[in-house]
């Protein structure tokens, strides 16, 4: 099976966080590719970012390692060393344990695409250094607390 990513349909649900946070996800658009081949081991994503918005909470795992690869626009990448500005063809790579919190943000005028891929590993955990959430990944679900152990509900 083969397909132009482009036209896989997007992720019928656009973000996994409990609010307040799901609503901070707006503009940003998530093609699951790999699900569409039904790869478990990693996923792949092809994620588009409209002026404004961002490719997630600022975040690290435990387990997952990620990768991004710029295809289209000019995002900043927002880590623990500060942000840096990234344009098509550059790549960035996140160390599962590293703890250094990363994401995107368009900044830009125009919408930024790109390829994100991650590993699938059960029992990973997510900080975010910025926020009153974490995360803890209980087979295929992601279950979400406040950082004092509250559950969102």
């Amino acid at each position: 099976m083969s397909l132009r990513a482009n036209d896989a349909p997007p992720r019928t649900r656009p973000s996994n966080y409990p609010e307040p946070f799901a609503s901070r996800m707006a503009g940003r658009e998530k093609r699951p590719l790999g699900d569409l081949f039904g790869l478990t081991n990693f996923g792949v994503n092809l994620t588009t970012l409209e002026p404004g918005a961002v490719s997630s909470l600022r975040h690290s795992h435990s387990l997952q390692d990620e990768f991004i690869y710029i295809l289209q626009g000019h995002p900043t990448l927002h880590t623990d060393e500060g942000r840096r500005a990234l344009a098509p063809g550059d790549c960035a790579g996140f160390k599962a344990g590293s703890g250094n919190g990363h994401r995107l943000v368009n900044e830009g005028t125009e919408s930024v695409v790109y390829l994100e891929v991650g590993d699938r590993t059960r029992d990973d955990t997510v900080l975010y250094p910025d926020d009153d959430i974490e995360a803890e990944r209980d087979g295929h679900r992601w279950r979400f607390r406040h950082k004092d152990g509250r559950p969102y509900e």
